[in-house]
């Protein structure tokens, strides 16, 4: 639970010093992709394919939350970028989802020492 918890409320925080607003819904979706990343990082397998995992599903979850909260209230729009699935979800996020999974499954942890 405190996962859940400290992805809905980091995500809308990044997106707010990225772009400078955010849209309630990114609590939602920051939120899940955390836990999303939690499953992943225990997963028996490599390093990298336990990243690999994590940014597909916060991926997912991007186009999940786009295709509900997105179309209707114009959250962003990723139709300029080189190729987005319909402008939803792009290889640039994904590349930043990997990242940060990379980050997560490398055993960088959120808590106290």
């Amino acid at each position: 639970m405190k996962s859940f918890f400290f992805g809905a409320l980091a995500y809308p925080f990044l997106e707010i010093i990225h772009r400078g607003r955010t849209h309630p819904s990114m609590a939602l979706a920051g939120g899940l992709g955390m836990l999303a990343l939690k499953r992943c990082r225990r997963l028996p397998l490599p390093w990298f394919l336990r990243a690999f995992c994590g940014a597909l599903s916060i991926t997912g979850i991007e186009y999940a939350a786009g295709l509900l909260f997105n179309r209707r209230h114009h959250i962003w729009d990723y139709r300029k970028q080189k190729g987005h699935l319909q402008g939803q979800i792009c290889p640039a996020f994904f590349g930043v989802w990997l990242f940060l999974s990379f980050l997560f499954t490398m055993h960088i942890s959120f808590k106290r020492p």
